[in-house]
């Protein structure tokens, strides 16, 4: 098992598509009522549990709910990128996401960590892992 890689299914495979190009999806119910976006990718509605649910593209505007600075981690590769700042964003459609900041004020993590506060504005960004894309956010310029 590899834990840097994201494991794609025939339900997220879509998710992982669009993040190859640039884009980030969402779910969102289709249940008279709900309506309610959710993340990570499901086949239901994890609010009123209808199956009536289907992607939408989300605007990668996001506010930072909290973070964390990783100084060491021995699982590879992530030893190679430490410091990184793991974190929890709201994204502006309502899901909460984890992800990783990045791109912050300077090129070590700690000095990332030190420009960071909770409600700042993030955007998503792309980067790739491996033979994935994944969304990472940076501070909103």
């Amino acid at each position: 098992m590899r834990f840097d890689q994201p494991e794609a299914d025939g339900l997220s495979r879509t998710y992982w598509d669009a993040a190859a190009d640039g884009r980030l999806l969402l779910r969102r119910c289709g249940a008279a009522g709900c309506g309610r976006a959710h993340h990570y990718p499901r086949e239901f509605c994890p609010y009123c549990w209808s199956e009536d649910v289907g992607w939408e593209e989300a605007s990668g505007r996001a506010v930072l709910y909290t973070w964390s600075v990783v100084h060491r981690n021995d699982l590879p590769p992530f030893g190679e990128r430490t410091p990184y700042v793991p974190a929890v964003v709201d994204l502006v459609e309502g899901p909460r996401m984890m992800t990783e900041v990045v791109e912050e004020t300077s090129e070590k993590a700690g000095a990332k960590a030190g420009g960071l506060r909770v409600g700042m504005e993030l955007e998503v960004v792309f980067r790739e892992a491996g033979e994935f894309v994944v969304p990472v956010f940076r501070a909103r310029r």
